[in-house]
């Protein structure tokens, strides 16, 4: 026992190795391999600012800010200081002068038509393009394809190109100067670029998702209503926005498709401030900040929307 117990205790541990360069074998311990060597840390490299890049973003934050600068202060001038001193300098004696002129020469009425033509094109706009895309995406035929590629084939096509068998055409339907001369030219020119976004946007949406819905028994109205819709939120927000912003900011169909005071719209009102001798400057860009403003809130309240439309599906 005595022996067993003297030769168990000479044993190395677990943990220990005998060393062979002792010649009493003895033991040296084994670090647990468990165990991560201790290493000082790394030292990342300091970031090397972007000189150029931050040299053209501020060239370029400068090009987008001096024109709006420029029209917000001199909206508040009178054209006697517009003329007399530095135009780039806000005015020691601003007023509200030329956005009186404005509201007091029917702003409000060339205002209400402005929306009744940006409001009816864009619902329309993405009502179709909604059902389009949803049709193209869903479909299994060879015609969702064939719909698909004629409807990019709008995108190819100018408008000016077209102005011309547009107003034959409208002649002919006996809409013009009219609002409706407005509204279907343009919902016809929006629906292209629109379905190309709502489209790749609805092709992200999980197939599984479609599947248990037909599952449940749902049609395609009711997949359209409670899935596709709330899903696409993100792209008819940005459709929307552009849209809206085209047909706010649109000239030309107004100056061509219209002609009477009655069914003017906000771009061609600014031709009320263009006298034969000369233009009251305040008062056109009065007109024009006062027109910009409700594309302003539109453009907060929905632009965490825009980057989400505009890139879904190309990354792919």
């Amino acid at each position: 026992m005595t022996h067993a117990a003297s030769t168990e205790s000479k044993l190395p541990n677990a943990g220990t190795a005998l060393d062979p360069n002792k010649p009493d074998g003895g033991v040296v311990g084994i670090q647990n391999p468990a165990a991560k060597p201790r290493r000082g840390k790394a030292r990342k490299p300091a970031d090397k600012p972007n000189i150029i890049g931050g040299i053209f973003g501020w060239t370029w934050l400068a090009i987008i800010i001096l024109p709006i600068y420029y029209i917000v202060i001199t909206s508040f001038r009178t054209s006697q200081d517009l003329r007399a001193n530095n135009q780039l300098i806000p005015s020691s004696e601003p007023t509200i002068a030329p956005f009186i002129r404005v509201i007091e020469n029917d702003f409000f009425h060339f205002f209400f038509n402005s929306v009744v033509v940006t409001s009816a094109t864009v619902a329309v706009v993405l009502a179709l393009s909604l059902m389009a895309a949803y049709y193209i995406t869903r479909s299994t035929s060879f015609g969702g394809t064939r719909l698909f590629q004629l409807i990019l084939l709008g995108i190819a096509i100018p408008v000016q190109a077209t102005i011309i068998p547009v107003y034959y055409l409208i002649r002919q339907l006996g809409l013009y100067d009219t609002l409706w001369a407005l509204i279907l030219p343009q919902i016809a020119f929006a629906i292209p670029l629109s379905v190309l976004i709502i489209v790749n946007f609805v092709r992200d949406i999980p197939n599984e998702l479609f599947e248990s819905m037909r599952v449940d028994g749902a049609g395609d109205w009711k997949i359209l209503w409670s899935l596709v819709l709330p899903m696409a939120k993100p792209a008819l927000m940005t459709v929307g926005i552009y849209q809206a912003l085209q047909v706010w900011n649109g000239f030309l169909f107004p100056l061509v498709l219209t002609q009477s005071r009655d069914v003017r719209v906000l771009p061609l009102s600014l031709w009320e401030y263009q006298g034969q001798f000369g233009i009251d400057v305040p008062a056109t860009l009065a007109a024009v900040v006062l027109s910009a403003v409700p594309l302003f809130i539109a453009y907060i309240l929905g632009r965490r929307y825009i980057v989400a439309g505009l890139t879904a599906g190309f990354s792919k």
